[in-house]
């Protein structure tokens, strides 16, 4: 039997390595990051990430973009029978793969 933990509601996880389901995630929110900053990225490589459970899950995801460079996204989506809709949140730009994943 597999045993999940789940973090307390509020606070954020420990970091995890992204799987396919974040890179989905990733996948979803693209364009919305690249309208607010204004930059197109070529590459949008979901790294590792942080949840926070809330009225729903935000995802705190740290994102390979090229060369060193990384984004740090949050991402909201929203409970099941709200439509588990994807928002990209906020997004923090000029990160290095060094930066710890913090809530922002």
């Amino acid at each position: 039997m597999t045993t999940v933990t789940c973090p307390m509601t509020g606070r954020l996880s420990d970091v995890e390595k992204a799987d396919e389901q974040i890179q989905k995630i990733c996948d979803n929110v693209k364009s919305q990051a690249e309208k607010k900053t204004g930059k197109k990225y070529n590459l949008f490589i979901a790294k590792s990430y942080k949840t926070q459970i809330v009225a729903g899950t935000n995802y705190f995801i740290k994102v390979h973009v090229g060369g060193d460079d990384h984004v740090h996204i949050r991402v909201f989506q929203s409970l099941r029978h709200a439509g588990s809709n994807l928002e990209l949140r906020d997004i923090q730009d000029s990160k290095t793969h060094d930066d710890p994943i913090e809530y922002f």
